[in-house]
């Protein structure tokens, strides 16, 4: 006999579950219990939105479902954030949620929430273990639904009474993974729609990439000669330096990547959904008048045909396709074509200066050519991430860790949940002073557990992304946008870490290498120029514009 925290705390060991990320309830206490000797590490954090992105953060850098434990009512709405991001960016991802007791439903008892109702439409699966003897098959089910076709999050709630009960039940080792493949009726029609192509545009996509799956990518762009396009913030998924990388489709993309996207006859789509980021809210490509052929290989069949008719539309594993096209031999080249995109890319790597003597695109440049290849970069959501985006050139997968949903305060748990994956590796979270503020508390997570990420924040005293919005729009009129900041160098320091200020450029590489050798978690406060707003224009710019 097992009570209920130990039934479950067994089913995370049996699917290969290391390390759980958690805010402790009263409404869990037997899980905690469970894990009490487990050989699974309780990483405890300061707030549950913060336990959740770590989880979200654990599910893209494994692969495997990142799992987050919160309590009840207020635990749960507040990790509701991170299920947001699991979701927008098809990331494995399981919630448990610690619940009332059975007996007290439906009475609006203390915390009381329909987790069914609230995370409906967040979730792939949103269910409620009433049983103790079910628990095996309800995380059996959970972990499977987490990874099937579009990976995604699943929310389990779990009555305390049900976790406290006793049960004699066996318990439910992972079933196999299902077989992928590409027939070769399949492969065909691929090789058939683009050797009719003229403008062919490879768009990689989806949560889950390896190296190995990059390396097929660069072979299959090499041997065919076809030029290679990112979704928002999957630059990692080909190294930046090789000439068939053609640059990233996304939120402040290169306005030439933009024209080309718009030129382009034929896109083959290896696992993006091709939505509004990637198309600059459905301008360069419209659903209803999409104007070229789209080759949709993606692994829910329900995807295919939802926005953007496929020809042809392939439910398969887009790994397992690549795989193929990797080896099969090209129709025909394109590498005018794709010269000519590589070119554009190469220009608008050039650094466009921005005003101040501490400047965002010199710092992410010797951040790009000095970090390790293998250094994992993190960031949430600001304009200080479209330098990230424009200078920074990704080597290898799995070394961009960041929302697609465009959720702020992402970076800072993201950042150490990859230092925890991967303790021997360099870990860099750039933050916006608005995006660092959201989690900041987690840096005392941080120091509990040994993770160690260097935290580079760019101050500028302002929410800049809805600043630029509001100078378009109503320029002059500032309202609700400015911050009032702490000393975060100071903060760092106070929760037992590394802190340092830089004002000029060349204060920036000492401060870095100084962090790194610190053996502790750092934060590096960038003090900006509020008028160098964008990687595009300065403040002063954007408001002369809309003032016309």
């Amino acid at each position: 006999m097992r009570h209920g925290g130990q039934i479950l705390v067994d089913a995370l060991r049996l699917h290969g579950v290391r390390r759980v990320f958690s805010v402790p309830g009263e409404s869990y206490l037997a899980v905690l219990d469970g894990l009490l000797g487990a050989g699974i590490q309780n990483v405890v954090c300061r707030h549950e939105g913060g336990a959740a992105m770590m989880a979200e953060a654990s599910g893209k850098l494994t692969g495997m479902p990142g799992v987050c434990l919160v309590t009840r009512g207020p635990g749960a709405t507040n990790a509701s954030s991170g299920v947001h991001v699991a979701r927008q960016d098809s990331t494995p991802m399981i919630l448990l949620i610690g619940q009332i007791a059975r007996a007290d439903r439906d009475r609006e008892a203390f915390q009381e929430v329909d987790y069914r109702q609230m995370f409906g439409g967040l979730a792939k699966w949103v269910a409620q273990i009433e049983d103790t003897d079910r628990i095996p098959e309800y995380m059996a089910r959970a972990f499977d639904l987490a990874q099937s076709g579009r990976p995604g999050p699943v929310v389990l709630a779990l009555p305390e009474d049900m976790l406290s009960a006793e049960a004699d039940v066996p318990d439910l080792p992972p079933a196999p993974r299902p077989v992928a493949g590409v027939s070769e009726a399949q492969l065909a029609a691929i090789t058939e729609a683009l050797a009719a192509a003229e403008r062919p545009i490879v768009i990689p996509g989806g949560a889950l990439w390896t190296q190995a799956d990059a390396d097929r990518l660069t072979a299959f762009a090499e041997s065919w000669g076809l030029p290679v396009a990112v979704p928002f913030r999957r630059q990692d998924y080909m190294d930046n330096r090789h000439p068939n990388y053609a640059g990233d489709l996304g939120v402040g993309m290169n306005t030439r990547m933009g024209e080309a996207l718009r030129e382009a006859d034929v896109i083959l789509s290896l696992g993006s959904r091709l939505s509004d980021t990637l198309t600059a809210g459905f301008t360069l490509m419209e659903p209803k008048a999409q104007g070229r052929r789209i080759v949709h290989v993606y692994p829910d069949p329900d995807e295919i045909g939802h926005l953007w008719r496929a020809d042809p539309g392939i439910a398969a594993c887009p790994r397992a396709v690549l795989a193929a096209l990797a080896e099969a031999p090209a129709p025909r080249r394109w590498d005018d074509w794709t010269a000519q995109l590589r070119a554009h890319y190469e220009e608008w790597q050039t650094p466009r200066p921005t005003p101040g003597t501490v400047r965002m695109e010199q710092v992410v440049c010797w951040l790009s050519a000095n970090l390790p290849e293998d250094a994992i970069m993190t960031n949430g959501a600001g304009n200080y991430a479209a330098f990230v985006h424009r200078y920074f050139r990704f080597k290898r997968a799995k070394t961009q860790i960041a929302p697609t949903s465009g959720s702020m305060g992402y970076g800072l748990p993201a950042a150490i949940a990859a230092s925890l994956e991967h303790p021997g590796r360099t870990v860099v979270c750039m933050a916006g002073d608005g995006c660092l503020q959201m989690t900041l508390n987690e840096l005392s997570t941080a120091a509990q557990h040994g993770a160690t990420p260097i935290v580079v924040v760019a101050n500028n005293g302002r929410y800049g992304t809805i600043r630029m919005h509001q100078e378009k729009h109503y320029p002059g009129r500032v309202s609700g946008t400015d911050l009032a900041n702490p000393d975060f160098a100071a903060l760092a320091r106070a929760f037992g870490g590394h802190g340092e200020v830089v004002t000029e450029d060349a204060e920036f590489g000492p401060a870095f290498e100084r962090a790194q050798g610190s053996g502790s978690f750092a934060v590096i406060e960038l003090r900006l120029d509020p008028e160098a707003l964008t990687t595009f224009a300065t403040l002063s710019e954007i408001r002369a514009k809309a003032q016309g």
